[in-house]
């Protein structure tokens, strides 16, 4: 039996994205390989592995390239069952809340931050967030006229998460941190991480500060450095995984294996990635792309937040 692949995550210190996963390879206390990668392209190493997704983090499990924290998760959960994301049965629950938090609070958590650190931003990098990206503005001057308004939607959101623990339990299903707790701290982190130390993301939130804390706890695993040029080479040197949990045939909107298809993110940076549909379901797309210097890959995808459809 060939030893798994290494986990390698590319990833940006900033990406609060990024810092999701890092946590998440915490909690499964995995050893795993750090790319450091520019936080706007060219990613000239990066883009082959991916079919040109733009988007940070990209998991890479040697000839497998996992895009979107949505489909990373659950792919670390079935590679590494324990401890489990999904405690209590909350998978259904805990992936749909996952998905609304992040599409509800990641430009409010950006309006917040551009207004404290908004002047730092590279000129480089508010313009490939207006025209590659977001396809908005997010310079200081930008966004301060909607800072009641981010505020605003933010502290809603934490008034739910409030309520959830409430009666004193340490994370949102119990005893033990789920997925929903890892995306929930996410964006509060990118705020309390960055902005300035007078200035706490949960000045008057302090019920949230004890599971803040608990989660900041578990850390980050065990990463190593890896070379940009190192993890290309693991990908060209593997073969695809086959994908035993997944039905060739899957697709809920009748795709068939071998389909050339494009997936495309729904909301922002919608570059199409194309390639042959290898397996689907209602929850995952898998394709398969043939790179000139990278060989063969499968890439995988969510269904939530992606649109999949025939070439």
């Amino acid at each position: 039996m060939q030893p798994m692949p290494e986990i390698i995550l590319h990833h940006y210190g900033l990406s609060t994205f990024s810092e999701k996963v890092r946590v998440a390879l915490g909690l499964k206390g995995l050893a795993w390989r750090s790319v450091d990668i520019p936080a706007a392209p060219p990613r000239p190493l990066l883009a082959p592995l991916t079919g040109g997704y733009r988007r940070a983090p990209v998991l890479q499990v040697g000839a497998d390239i996992y895009c979107d924290t949505n489909i990373i998760l659950p792919a670390l959960e079935r590679l590494h069952p324990s401890p489990t994301f999904y405690p209590a049965g909350c998978e259904g629950v805990a992936r749909g809340l996952s998905f609304a938090w992040d599409r509800t609070m990641w430009i409010p958590s950006i309006g917040i931050l551009s207004h404290f650190i908004g002047d730092q931003f590279p000129a480089e990098f508010i313009k490939d967030r207006k025209e590659g990206y977001l396809g908005i503005d997010i310079s200081k001057a930008a966004m301060a006229p909607e800072l009641h308004l981010h505020r605003q939607r933010v502290a809603a959101q934490y008034g739910w998460l409030k309520s959830a623990l409430a009666d004193g339990r340490h994370f949102i299903f119990g005893d033990k941190p789920s997925a929903l707790d890892l995306t929930c701290y996410q964006t509060i982190c990118l705020l309390r991480k960055n902005c300035p130390v007078e200035v706490d993301a949960l000045a008057g939130h302090a019920e949230l500060v004890p599971w803040f804390d608990r989660i900041a706890a578990i850390g980050h695993g065990r990463p190593e450095p890896m070379s940009a040029e190192d993890a290309f080479a693991a990908a060209r040197d593997a073969t695809p995984a086959e994908v035993a949990h997944l039905q060739p045939d899957g697709d809920p909107g009748g795709l068939r294996a071998g389909s050339p298809v494009t997936v495309t993110p729904d909301d922002n940076a919608r570059v199409p990635v194309g390639g042959t549909l290898v397996a689907a379901s209602d929850n995952e797309i898998v394709i398969r792309r043939r790179d000139p210097q990278a060989g063969e890959l499968h890439i995988h995808f969510p269904r939530l937040g992606f649109d999949v459809v025939a070439a």
